[in-house]
């Protein structure tokens, strides 16, 4: 088997099969192919025999390279390319060489996204019909790409390419996060792709990454900007590497940027770049943004511009204060976003330098969905405080942090109205699969050897699944019907190679579902019904009642580029005619359940594993949260056995998550201390230490937590030596959740981003024997 599934992925890849898969093997294309005969003769020695040697597998003659690329939480309307106000060089670049397409879709959220790009096919057929974190007990949701969807890197691999990731891999199953145990094969070594330097997860600390190659965790490099240089650094040294060793064999290599998913950091010097251009707010940019668009030929003459949402403010509703940090908030986005394009044109650069640009196919995908509205209606510099950690902000708060945002000491988020601005001119944001503002995204497509229309723009339908089907057919090879053994589920992408030189070609992809906690849409030649979401998109919880109570929307596409004229009373019967078909396609890609709640909620059902203690037996231990101890929610005792030097204990016994969010146990002065930071603010940051230094030799020191009720609500913490109590103190809250993502449980150090900052590194000096950690 190519990858080997978990118990709960074989029932996944099962039910999932039982709709998508052949019912019996197929005669078609089989990979890995059967061994071709012996085409020697074999006599009684090497005299009178004839040696012959297996052909090793090549790519069709004049196969392109592949580079795929994929930013993150990038509106329609945010690069210049597609008429925003971020200067996008590199990219406006290779759509001056190749194609802008302004009808391409995504799913509203990443790891469906990507799932669908990776596999050709709908999210929910391949089990990721939401992200990861929040998988449910459901076929469509169970967060876990079944074997019978096979990769494009996976075919791309079995003939003759290089297959090379770089970045954001939010598609791993929780319980399988963890580098030290795996399972793996829903990494991307284990999606067909040989090489991978990234991070796995929704996001990571731009600054202080938690990053591995291949499923190793490797230091994070000491950085002095941020990680899109090192992901472009990278790339480059194994396409160096690979055309050295291969010059004549093709690669895909994927690059899936953390920009610009919050944290929102860049270097200072990019931020700067924006002083003072996003003082007009976000009511006047879409118009800004509408009117380029227009003017380029990407939005029809006749687009409206749809309303603010309610919930928004006017930007002149707001205080000057306000608006003073909440425009900065969205220069340190267009910095991140201006750099990350930056370092993405180092790509292109190297890559003509190297004489292998004319024949690379470059499919450049801007945003996975639209802009984010995580930030609520202020933004937050600490995106899982706000969301997950009960941290409270005001604008004095945010006002004292201008000069940090960005910067190494913000995990930061801006307010929902720049997510709403970047996505112009359509309705709502990320999360919305039922609206264009979270599902359509622009995507640039580059091939100089192939295509002749320079510049041109294409307004076919087209989708995320797409992708996949078009790369094989610009190849030359075909999708498989058995990988490994097992049989593959049809593909539902359509490939849009025939756009490449017919600007005006009917478009092929004639319809297609959309459905994201409980949004769903339905799209069939020019015309999509839309529910109408029953809850706004940045606050958490549920709608009212249920997703079957959601109103329909309907909007005729080849009149209306911006969904902005509903025609549902008008039109009747193609509205009811729309949402049969919508039930169709989500009986027969496994969407049903509806489900519209959100985070834990989803999983109510889960049978959680009994409480139990975790041991560790040494130090240098790097766990992932999924495997770590519940201490962020529950009362706990740990027992460190350790030896403390001849020179006095310092650095860190335990540490978990972050300054944003986490605990530290270790030392300073000799003294045993706690510190638990439930957000950055100094109000949230507690620290409990004991007077007395510790005396060299073997000891037991246990601290001892308990809760005072619910969790987040604070309690007391206990440090005691050898049986005697040396200090009490009180937590005043606890983090729900250990920030940012990625951060790790560690024994003897403290990886990542730190909890408690120490001039000579946090490592332990002296021995740790065993740490026991007993959550009750």
């Amino acid at each position: 088997m190519r990858r080997n599934i978990p118990l709960f992925g074989a029932v996944t890849a099962a039910l999932l099969c039982s709709v998508h898969a052949p019912a019996a093997a197929q005669t078609g294309v089989v990979f890995p192919s059967a061994p071709a005969p012996f085409a020697g003769k074999i006599g009684q020695t090497y005299a009178d025999s004839t040696p012959a040697y297996p052909e090793p597998v090549k790519a069709p003659a004049n196969a392109p390279n592949i580079l795929l690329v994929m930013t993150d939480d990038v509106g329609f309307a945010s690069s210049s390319t597609f008429g925003g106000p971020i200067p996008t060089p590199a990219l406006d670049r290779l759509a001056a060489n190749g194609l802008r397409y302004t009808r391409f879709h995504t799913t509203a959220m990443c790891t469906p996204t990507r799932a669908s790009l990776l596999t050709g096919r709908n999210h929910h057929a391949v089990g990721s019909g939401i992200v990861t974190d929040t998988a449910s007990g459901y076929p469509g949701y169970l967060g876990a790409i079944p074997d019978s969807a096979a990769t494009v890197a996976d075919v791309l691999r079995f003939n003759g390419y290089n297959t090379a990731f770089f970045g954001k891999h939010h598609n791993v199953p929780q319980g399988e996060d963890d580098p030290n145990t795996g399972p793996f094969n829903h990494w991307p070594t284990g999606l067909g792709f040989d090489y991978f330097y990234g991070f796995i997860g929704g996001d990571t600390n731009q600054w202080r990454p938690t990053l591995y190659r291949g499923t190793n965790r490797v230091e994070t490099p000491k950085m002095d900007t941020t990680l899109d240089y090192y992901l472009a650094e990278d790339m480059i040294r194994w396409i160096h590497g690979q055309k050295a060793a291969a010059p004549d064999r093709p690669f895909l290599a994927y690059l899936a940027t953390g920009s610009a998913h919050a944290p929102h950091q860049a270097p200072a010097e990019w931020i700067a770049k924006f002083k003072g251009q996003f003082d007009q707010g976000w009511d006047k940019l879409r118009e800004e943004s509408l009117a380029r668009q227009k003017k380029a030929g990407i939005a029809p003459k006749n687009t409206i511009l749809t309303p603010r949402p309610e919930g928004i403010p006017a930007w002149d509703s707001l205080t000057p204060d306000q608006r003073r940090a909440y425009a900065h908030m969205m220069e340190v986005y267009a910095g991140m976003l201006a750099y990350q394009d930056n370092q993405f044109g180092r790509i292109l650069d190297e890559l003509q330098r190297m004489g292998q640009l004319e024949n690379t196919l470059v499919i450049f995908i801007e945003g996975d969905n639209g802009g984010s509205p995580e930030g609520d209606v202020t933004g937050s510099m600490n995106e899982l405080g706000t969301l997950a950690n009960g941290m409270k902000e005001d604008t004095a708060w945010l006002l004292s942090q201008m000069d940090k945002m960005g910067g190494p000491d913000s995990y930061q988020v801006f307010p929902v109205g720049w997510s709403w601005a970047t996505n112009a001119p359509f309705q709502w944001t990320k999360q919305v699969g039922s609206h264009l503002g979270g599902t359509r995204n622009g995507m640039v497509l580059s091939w100089p050897a192939r295509i002749r229309d320079k510049g041109g723009i294409r307004i076919q339908f087209t989708h995320v699944n797409d992708v996949m089907p078009t790369i094989l057919e610009a190849v030359g090879v075909a999708a498989p019907d058995v990988v490994d053994g097992v049989n593959q589920q049809k593909i539902d992408g359509v490939s849009f190679q025939y756009s490449f030189d017919a600007p005006k070609a009917s478009e092929r992809k004639t319809r297609q579902y959309f459905e994201l906690i409980g949004n769903r849409a339905m799209y069939e030649n020019g015309w999509m019904a839309s529910t109408t979401p029953g809850r706004l998109p940045w606050k958490t919880g549920k709608s009212a009642g249920l997703p079957t109570d959601y109103k329909w929307e309907l909007y005729n596409l080849n009149t209306d580029f911006s969904q902005a004229r509903d025609l549902a009373k008008a039109e009747p019967e193609r509205l009811a005619a729309l949402q049969a078909l919508w039930d169709q396609e989500a009986r027969a890609n496994n969407v049903y359940p509806l489900d519209d709640r959100q985070g834990v909620m989803r999983s109510t059902g889960k049978q959680l594993p009994p409480v139990k203690s975790f041991v560790y037996w040494g130090p240098g231990i790097s766990v992932v949260q999924s495997k770590a101890p519940p201490i962020n929610f529950r009362s706990f005792t740990v027992d460190a056995d350790i030896t403390v030097p001849a020179d006095g204990a310092k650095g860190v016994l335990i540490a978990s998550g972050s300054k944003f969010g986490g605990w530290s146990f270790g030392f300073e002065d000799g003294r045993p201390y706690v510190v638990h930071a439930a957000s950055q603010k100094p109000e949230d940051r507690f620290r409990i230490a004991a007077d007395r230094v510790l005396a060299p030799g073997a000891h037991r020191l246990r601290y001892d937590y308990a809760l005072d009720g619910m969790p987040g609500q604070g309690g007391t913490l206990t440090i005691s030596l050898d049986g005697q109590e040396l200090a009490r103190g009180r937590i005043g809250r606890t983090a729900y959740i250990a920030a940012g993502l990625g951060e790790t449980f560690d024994i003897g150090r403290d990886t990542g981003e730190v909890v408690v900052p120490m001039p000579t590194g946090t490592a332990f000096n002296g021995n740790i024997a065993r740490i026991e950690v007993a959550p009750r």
